[in-house]
């Protein structure tokens, strides 16, 4: 067996950088269109099927990617990993007409070791937004005369979040972590306009990277009841922009224009607060809520058809385990459901787009032990309102995460 865990880093982290290069901007969202895209909101591992809430769960057998204090608790020669994989099924409708679409793409890649006693550090990796519309058809008039022109619209892309943990535990009960997060990928977005025989198209490609750090706290008031909290601070994201466009008359194609320059306009981030708290009834129930305020208008960003807004998330979940150490398989099997409703983060003809997701979730375990477990979570979501030029989405989707646990820097005992 390999006993090298930075090795296993290393290979982890070009698989991670493959399967995000493939699966890049696999979203169906109509409201994709805006920003960076739809932002991501499922998690790692068991957190997806308590409606994404952690901030306050402490947990020595899994990653929580929710909160960087929870990483101090890692146990001594423990070594955790997470692959995930989601699968959606999107409905959307207006007024006139209704679509659906389905994606699957992977979730995140995630890791987690400790360094010494009380400090452990994790590798992840995530989506942050995803975006992947097609606006088809849309006919307009040529001012001054009778005609038309039919123009097509997309865009394809996403960000991929790369975070660094560090959780310390300064005694029993307080922890303190830290985390650094580089935000990078790339957006393209193409219109193409067909006037006769004649199409034009135009396409810019925007690229995004910055750096984002953050801070967490645990602290537990005793063994059945913990607080948490977190602050991501804002940053701004900085672009390089590339344009082209080409026309293409009697079958032959024409580049028209072509330009590469340096910078594009930055993207900013807001400054984010959480809180969250978890408390164990009967030592088999355990319930977690979770409220996070985004402070999305400060960045004075808007958009050609809304703006931003400061937005609100609030998520609970409950979890159910008869007997985490049993010997029996039936009683170590963790149940789950959850709630989450976000208020939305873009008001468009002063309406807010808003949401809402329910979950249920199982963890089974894998072996003997309580550490390696499969989840699996499904949740219904809905978003936004038939109201004016608004869509209103529902969307089921179905998230798989295999969070294993291996022992490293063990000693041999030879009988």
């Amino acid at each position: 067996m390999i006993r090298n865990p930075f090795f296993t880093i290393i290979v982890m982290l070009c698989a991670l950088n493959n399967s995000w290069a493939q699966s890049e901007g696999l979203t169906s969202s109509p409201y994709s269109l805006y920003g960076l895209g739809v932002i991501n909101q499922t998690s790692i591992g068991f957190t997806n099927g308590l409606g994404y809430s952690g901030i306050g769960i402490r947990t020595e057998t899994e990653i929580n990617n929710l909160n960087a204090a929870n990483f101090g608790l890692i146990p001594k020669n423990a070594f955790f990993y997470d692959i995930g994989l989601k699968g959606d099924y999107n409905s959307y409708s207006n007024k006139g007409s209704s679509e659906s679409k389905t994606t699957l793409n992977f979730s995140n890649l995630a890791l987690a070791f400790r360094i010494t006693e009380g400090l452990g550090a994790g590798i992840t990796m995530v989506p942050y937004s995803d975006m992947g519309y097609s606006l088809v058809g849309i006919k307009t008039n040529i001012e001054g005369s009778t005609e038309t022109f039919e123009s097509n619209i997309s865009g394809v892309g996403g960000l991929s979040d790369l975070k660094l943990n560090l959780g310390y535990a300064v005694t029993d009960n307080l922890r303190f972590g830290a985390s650094a997060s580089f935000l990078f990928g790339n957006i393209e977005e193409e219109e193409s306009f067909t006037v006769s025989q004649s199409t034009f198209s135009a396409t810019e490609t925007t690229n995004y990277s910055g750096l984002r750090m953050g801070l967490g706290m645990q602290f537990d008031f005793s063994d059945n009841f913990t607080i948490g909290s977190t602050v991501q601070f804002p940053t701004s994201l900085e672009g390089s922009l590339k344009r082209s466009a080409t026309k293409l008359l009697d079958g032959t194609e024409i580049t028209v224009e072509a330009d590469e320059s340096d910078t594009a306009a930055d993207f900013d981030m807001p400054l984010e607060l959480g809180f969250g708290f978890s408390a164990k009834f009967i030592e088999s129930l355990t319930l977690s809520v979770d409220y996070k305020k985004n402070f999305w208008s400060d960045t004075g960003q808007i958009e050609n058809l809304g703006t931003y807004e400061d937005q609100d998330i609030y998520a609970m979940g409950l979890e159910y385990v008869k007997n985490p150490i049993s010997y029996k398989y039936a009683q170590r099997i963790r149940y789950r459901v959850g709630y989450n409703y976000d208020n939305g983060y873009l008001a468009i003809n002063g309406v807010k787009v808003n949401g809402y997701n329910i979950t249920a979730g199982i963890g089974l375990p894998i072996g003997q032990g309580q550490r390696s477990m499969l989840n699996i979570a499904y949740s219904y979501g809905s978003k936004g309102q038939i109201q004016n030029i608004l869509v209103k989405e529902n969307y089921h989707m179905l998230t798989l995460n295999l969070s294993l646990a291996d022992l490293w820097f063990q000693k041999r005992k030879i009988n």
